[in-house]
């Protein structure tokens, strides 16, 4: 569309200057043949600031990451759906450095990311699995084999006949397999993951990260994320549902269901008066 035009502004990250701006975006327009995602969009990030991007699905919130993400040239692990005109649109979005460059651990996290993550790690246990019962029955077949070393050819299997004879079938598997790479549940796992990517400094875009999460999880990693930004220089922009992540302390808060897009307290927002009136309703069962 003509009527894109998108400037990137991005500050410093080895000075902590507490209003220093980390990123800006003016008059973003992002059109899908007919479809308006993104309505001239603006936003301004100081450092240390987290920053929410709130609406519906459809509103354009993974949208306006995909852009940032994409011009910025930030890492990311999962492929994304694109249209064939996303690199134009790339394209015609510039960016400037105003001292020093990008944080190295820069990136942008999505939930296809966590759920890929997690994919790994279930394949990995089922392979680690299936050896296990292969070791099973190696052990049976070395503790009860009538073996007899011949050449220096047999040396390992007269290892195997050994260590079988002198360890319990269990203490045999465990010596001779990697341990189940999965001793945590689903969303601990999810947990984990925002904790290995997430690193000092860095400016991370952040698409639904609650996906996969517990409520309880959800508030570990809104926990997480505070102390990441307040403590250890990061900044974060996060699409998200969550009111637990919606409420973290100072985050500012767009609603892309506005157009323009607007500044919100959390507590104003559709979907958290929604939970707000729906916990209301039930008030009296609480005190039951």
């Amino acid at each position: 569309s003509d009527e894109l035009t998108q400037d990137i502004y991005l500050g410093d990250s080895d000075e902590w200057h507490a209003d220093e701006t980390v990123v800006k975006i003016d008059n973003l327009v992002k059109r899908y043949k007919e479809l308006i995602a993104l309505d001239h969009f603006d936003l301004e990030i100081k450092k240390g600031e987290v920053f929410g991007l709130l609406g519906p699905n459809g509103s354009g919130k993974t949208t306006a990451l995909n852009v940032m993400a994409a011009a910025l040239g930030l890492e990311r692990d999962s492929p994304y759906n694109q249209s064939n005109f996303f690199p134009d649109y790339v394209e015609m979005c510039e960016y400037e450095l105003t001292r020093g460059r990008l944080p190295e651990a820069s990136r942008a996290i999505t939930s296809d990311d966590v759920f890929d993550y997690m994919l790994d790690l279930r394949a990995l246990n089922q392979g680690i699995d299936e050896t296990r019962e292969e070791r099973f029955q190696e052990y049976l077949d070395a503790k009860y084999a009538n073996f007899q070393m011949r050449t220096l050819d047999d040396y390992q299997r007269l290892k195997q006949v050994n260590a079988a004879r002198r360890k319990s079938q269990s203490q045999y598997v465990r010596s001779t397999l990697m341990g189940n790479a999965r001793e945590r549940s689903n969303g601990e796992n999810a947990f984990r993951y925002f904790t290995e990517k997430i690193q000092d400094s860095g400016l991370y875009l952040l698409d639904e990260p609650e996906n996969s999460l517990s409520p309880a999880r959800q508030l570990e990693l809104a926990q997480f994320l505070s102390d990441s930004a307040r403590f250890y220089g990061c900044q974060l922009v996060i699409s998200t549902h969550s009111p637990f992540l919606l409420a973290l302390e100072g985050a500012r808060i767009y609603d892309l269901d506005q157009t323009p897009a607007q500044l919100r307290r959390w507590t104003q927002l559709d979907n958290v008066r929604t939970y707000h009136d729906f916990f209301r309703a039930h008030e009296q069962e609480f005190k039951a």
